[in-house]
Parts: structure tokens; sequence; C-alpha cells
């Protein structure tokens, strides 16, 4: 800090002392009347908070700009993405220098019918090669985001959705950060929105294929959605039905479409079991069918499909075991069963495996698409339909590791379906590495193969960036010694992803950032960052702690990091840190830990515990007066995360177990290292107040001259502020504070 510089004393909030007791113990808490977010008082201490945290990083204020022009000169802003096909139109996004949003076109298909064979149904899927700021031929502009978002501090897309004849397009809106949507409908044949709308609802909406109807969730008032209703086009919303409601406070909803659009697949459930249902689509009178109650405790999902003319059901669930089987059944087999009866799941396809996680599948008409994880990375394997008739037929069932799929050099890479239109003679998959911009491929489905042989990718783009050698950076995987031992009974060992320049060595002199997540089976995979680069460049080395609570290396990676087992996830964290350090990759003195939402009560934990061996810890939108929040089943989402946490109302055992790692309630007297702390206010998920109580406590209790600031969004949710332009602010913000922390200002290379 220059000497000129004036830092104003730290905001500091009264405290007005409100008590809770659980299970004979009483928790007197001074801050708890800043959840008042209305208030002029806390309103008042927010932006004090924003107005000292200005003054605490002024100085970085050029890095951070240096940081957001790299940003923003490395991305090809005038861009585009590749057309997907569905029914006659190709649709596509573009991207413009200047604006904030994306720009969503489509242009009519002009090849072949879809019902050709081989190389002529392949012409026909084959998208038109668009360039960016130059339109195509009868291209359209059906859904300009930038202009709709003028008008709004904030503005965000809930979800999209369009009818089979391209006509209708049914979208949710939201213009304050909350994720409570209006739903807007527009005739796409003339540009101009109907003048019915629905508003409060939750997420997206799905139109049915004809675009009769739309169908969406609403939520209740601790933000679960647990109502479906359905709207008919032409009618008042007052009018709209209710098809479902789900009482259960620990059950989720949410829907799709089939493959082939002829059913809502509905499902409720949390991260333990679920509950499936199917409404018939082609029928507007039809109920939602209950196939696997809640009741069951089964963790599953179902995909209808179309087999030699019989209607059947794929059924994904751990009933064999905690990495999933695949089992064939049908609908009608399945409601039909007593609760009281075994649950009977029909013909195994796929076998449970222990060192293959199966994550799920998608149907077309040629293949089953199946997404599967082995040793951290996932990938895509392709299940046949003769394979499907044999075991339907009396054959074996085969394990996921025996399916074939498509191969790719890099050893850590994400390969994902992104599309699969159900009659398309091809799938779409997404392709990324650390280091390796987005690549997307189509893959022919087998049966189009002319000479039978086995179809291979077809590039059909890479994400382009601007300036940069990428061959510069490496990224390498190495272990970690965990605590406790895993299933097969051999040490636990926590995987970690090092990122850095080719000419950083491990000589125990680099700077160091480490990210963390850990919870909700969320697993950190390999993607592409641009952003990232900018640290890269500074000598900065990269490391992503895969720590338990994740779904890295199966369901037992996350099991093992939840509830009772929680604090695995940080002692995990604080492994891997001690690992880059003893194989040379981080400099002791210069080590920063990142991470957000269940992360930031990572960061909470490990500043409690280990704050000497990190420089700076930026926590965003951080969990860290959780079981505050949890003990509270009238705030949003609480009781749905009973099944992450525990329940610490009912069971002692898990309030006592949350009480001894909850950041906010294990602040102690030590040198904390420099923390910031990044919020929104309309945040639904996480809520401000959490982050504004802890910077207070931990200012206390601060015996080191390291700064602790809050930086709030005050017009933005869970995600931030709205617009890419704004998301790479947020980005240089946080990894200048972290740069400057760690002595990494000046580019190296």
């Amino acid at each position: 800090m220059s000497e000129t510089t004036t830092i104003p004393a730290p905001p500091q909030a009264k405290k007005v002392p409100t008590t809770r007791t659980h299970h004979g113990d009483t928790v007197t808490d001074p801050y708890e009347w800043l959840r008042d977010k209305d208030s002029p008082e806390v309103q008042d201490h927010l932006h004090a908070e924003n107005t000292y945290t200005d003054a605490v990083s002024a100085e970085q204020k050029p890095l951070r700009e240096a940081i957001f022009t790299e940003i923003k000169h490395r991305t090809v802003e005038t861009d585009l993405t590749v057309p997907s096909r569905r029914g006659g139109f190709w649709y596509f996004t573009r991207t413009i220098e200047g604006e904030q949003h994306s720009i969503y076109c489509r242009v009519p298909v002009s090849a072949p019918d879809t019902e050709t064979a081989g190389a002529q149904a392949l012409e026909s899927w084959t998208p038109p090669e668009v360039e960016p700021g130059v339109p195509l031929p009868g291209e359209v502009t059906y859904f300009d985001t930038n202009a709709e978002a003028k008008a709004h501090a904030f503005y965000q897309l809930g979800g999209m959705s369009i009818d089979e004849s391209g006509r209708l397009l049914a979208y949710c809106e939201d213009t304050t950060g909350d994720e409570r949507h209006t739903l807007r409908f527009r005739d796409l044949t003339t540009g101009e929105n109907l003048p019915e709308t629905v508003e409060d609802v939750h997420g997206a909406a799905v139109l049915d294929p004809t675009g009769a109807r739309a169908y969406y969730m609403v939520a209740d008032e601790t933000w679960r959605p647990w109502r479906l209703y359905v709207h008919t086009l032409g009618t008042d919303a007052s009018a709209d039905r209710l098809l479902l409601e789900i009482t259960d406070e620990q059950l989720w909803t949410g829907f799709g479409l089939s493959s082939d659009k002829r059913e809502l697949i509905i499902v409720s459930g949390n991260s333990e079991y679920d509950e499936t249902r199917l409404l018939d689509l082609t029928d507007p009178d039809a109920e939602p069918v209950l196939l696997i109650s809640a009741a069951r405790r089964l963790l599953h999902s179902v995909d209808p499909i179309e087999l030699d003319g019989q209607r059947l059901l794929l059924v994904t669930h751990n009933a064999s075991g905690p990495n999933n089987a695949l089992s064939l059944t049908t609908a009608e087999a399945l409601a039909a069963q007593a609760l009281d009866a075994e649950l009977d799941l029909g013909t195994e396809v796929l076998t449970h495996e222990d060192t293959v996680k199966l994550e799920g599948v998608a149907v077309t008409a040629a293949q089953v698409l199946v997404s599967a994880r082995r040793n951290t990375v996932e990938s895509v394997q392709l299940l046949s339909l003769d394979t499907l008739r044999q075991v339907r037929d009396g054959g074996y069932p085969v394990p996921t590791s025996s399916l074939p799929g498509p191969a790719f050099d890099e050893e850590l890479f994400t390969c994902a379906v992104t599309s699969a239109e159900h009659e398309a003679p091809l799938f779409r998959v997404l392709y990324t590495s650390w280091f390796t911009p987005p690549r997307i491929y189509d893959i022919p489905h087998a049966a189009t193969s002319d000479d039978g042989a086995a179809p291979a990718p077809i590039l059909r783009r890479e994400t382009p960036v601007n300036d940069v050698d990428l061959t510069a950076y490496r990224a390498t995987q190495t272990w970690a010694p965990g605590e406790g031992t895993a299933p097969d009974g051999s040490p636990v060992r926590v995987p970690i992803t090092v990122m850095h320049h080719r000419d950083v060595t491990p000589d125990g002199t680099n700077p160091t950032l480490v990210y963390g997540y850990g919870s909700y089976e969320i697993s950190m995979d390999p993607s592409f960052g641009i952003p990232r680069l900018s640290l890269l460049d500074r000598g900065v080395v990269f490391a992503i702690a895969h720590v338990r609570g994740g779904g890295e290396l199966g369901r037992w990676w996350y099991e093992d990091g939840k509830k009772l087992a929680k604090a695995n996830t940080f002692t995990d964290f604080i492994a891997a840190t001690d690992q880059l350090i003893s194989e040379g990759w981080a400099d002791p003195a210069r080590i920063a830990a990142l991470g957000g939402s269940a992360g930031g009560l990572l960061m909470g934990a490990i500043a409690n515990l280990a704050p000497e061996k990190y420089t700076a810890i930026v926590a965003q939108v951080p969990f860290v007066d959780n079981l505050t929040s949890i003990l509270d089943p009238d705030l949003p989402l609480s009781a749905l995360e009973w099944e992450e946490w525990g329940n610490p109302i009912e069971d002692p055992e898990v309030y006592a177990y949350m009480k001894s790692y909850s950041p906010y309630e294990n602040v102690r007297d030590t040198r904390y290292p420099a923390i910031a702390a990044v919020t929104s206010l309309h945040d639904t998920r996480v809520l401000y107040v959490e982050p504004a109580k802890w910077v207070q406590v931990l200012r206390e209790h601060q015996q080191g001259e390291a700064p602790v600031v809050l930086k709030i969004e005050m017009d933005g949710g869970h995600g931030g502020a709205s617009g890419r332009y704004e998301s790479w602010k947020e980005r240089s913000w946080d990894y200048a504070f972290l740069a400057h922390h760690l002595g990494a200002v000046e580019r190296r290379f």
C-alpha cells in the first residue's frame, strides 16, 4: 500500500444479541440482524462495506484492468456457436463485440430429408458454415438478449423452448437475480410476443411438441420447486391446471422431455433418492403416472426407448451398487408394483462396476449414449440396440467399461453429449481439456456408416482464441495422501490437477493458487478457461484439489465427504496444499485459496483449520454460516440440504458436528490471511447475510495485518452480475486480489 493511500477503518456493525437454542446448546449471535436486507441500516452497512473494499483494493486497480484487458483481448468477442438442427431449422447463437449477451438466430434447413440413409442422411445433418458477423441467407434473429436486457440492471434467461413446428418460443427471464422468472411467449412467424405471461416461474418452461401447452414449475416459500402446472396457450394464467404437488420438503422437482418428445419425465429428488413420473404429452387430459416412489429410497433416472415397436424404459439406478447399473423394463411394469413388494427393475443391461461410475444415458433411435466416469475422467460410451436386444432376449449383461466409444489423445479431458436428436443420423459432443478450447464434434451413429467401419468424429469447430500459444501451458495430475481408506482397503489418495506455464518448474519458489469445491457429487472436470491464463502468465501455479464430496472417483468419493464425513473435504484440501509444497510446485509462503458457494464453506473451514498455510483467500458467495441456515427450514432450500449435511434440528450428533466446522462459529484469535468474501444481495441460494456476518467476526479476531473485506454485488444473484463483460470484471477482481497478495503482479511470460 502506498504511503499516500488512506484506508478508512472497516465498517463495524452494531451488535444486537439474538439467541438460538438446540439440543441444550444456547448460542448468541450479535449479527443476525443483518439478515433484513430491506432495512435502511443494513443497506447503509453493505454500501459501507463496498466503500471499504474499494479503498483496500484501490492499488489493485491497474492489475484488475490488465487482467480484464487480457481476457477481453484473448476472447473472440464477435463469435458464434455451431448450428444445431431441430425440426426444420438450424439454431445457433452469435456474440458481438461490445454486447454483453448472446443473440439467438436460426436459418431454415435446405438439405435432404432425414429419412434418407447413409452419407445422404449425414449430408442433411451437416450444419451450414457460419462466419462471425456475416449473416446467412434466410437468417433470422429470433431473440436478442441485449435488446431485452437494456431496461434492466440485471437480466438472465432461465431457459427457452421451441415447439416442433418452429412457430412458438417460450422463454423465462429473471430481472433481479432472485431466480423468480416471468414466462413469456413469442410468435416466431411475426417476432411479436403474445399478451399472456406467467409470473414467479421456477427455472425453465417446456412446450409440448404441438406448441399448444407449456409446462412449468412454481416454488414454495422456501424456493423449492413443488408444483407443476400446464398452461394452455391463448388462456389466462389463472386458468392453468395443477398437475402435481410435491409436499415432501426434502424433494426438489424438475422435468424434461423424453428424447422422442412423447412424454414429460418428472423427477422429484435429492442427493440420496428420487421419485419419477411420466406424463403422456399426446393426451392433453393425461395425469402424471408414478413409476418409482421416493419411499423406495432409490437413486435413479428413467429414459423411455422404442425397441422393435415396443415402448420400454431404461432405468439407471443404484440398486446394484453405488456406481449405478442400467436395467430395461416397462413403465407399466414399474407403475403396477405395490410399495410393500420388492422393487423389480426388470432386466439388467449394464452391470455395476467398482471403478466406473455410470452417470446417465441419452436415447436416440439408433443407439444409447452412455456417460461414464473412470479415474476422474468422464467420457461417452456407445450401447447398441443389438446389445439391448441380446440382453432383453436372455443374454448376459455387460459392464460399461466394455462398451466402445470415441477415443481422444489427451489423458485429462471432458467429453460430454450436447445434442442427441432422436431421429438424427449422428450425435454431438463437446470435447475440452484444461488447455484445449471447446471442440464440437458430430459423431455418426454406427448404422449410418456406408462401409460398416466405426464412424470417426467430425470436427465442426474449435472455439478460437486470440494471440496465445496454448502449447506453452502444461496440465498434469498428482495425488496427495488423504485420511482414511478407500472401499478396496487401500489408502485414500486425493487427485490434484496442476496447471502451469511450461517455463515454471517445481523448484519451491512458485506462487500457487489452490481451488476446491467438494460437495453435491459435483466434479471439477477439465475445461478450458481464458481468465486462468492471466495467472499462469504471471508465474502462478493453478492447482485444483479434487477433494472428497465431489464425484471424481465415483459415488464413494462423494459419500465420504458429506454429512458426518464432511471434515474429509477440508483435510483433503489441506493435504493437497501440503503435497504441492512437498513436490516443489508451491512456495509455502505464497499460497492462496479460492472456492465458491459450498466451496466457500471449504474456504471458511480451511481458514480456521490452517490459516498459516495461506497468504490470501477469496470465498465466492460462501456458505459460511451453514449451521444457522440449515437450522431454519423456512429459509430458501434449507430442508433440501439435510440430505447433504444432515439434519441438525432432529439429530444432536449432526448439530454438534456441523457446529464443529461451521466457519462463522469457529473463528478464533489468530493471524488470518487476507480474505475477500464476494457475494450478491439477491442470491437466493446462499444469502448475503452469511458472508456479511462472517467478515465481522473475522475482523474481531484477526491478530495480523491482512485485510478482511466484503464485496457485494447489489444487482446480482448466485452467479453474480449478468453479462459476459461484468463476469470478466468479477473474475478480474478476484484474480487481482489473489495475485496481489501472492506477489505475482507482473507478467513473466
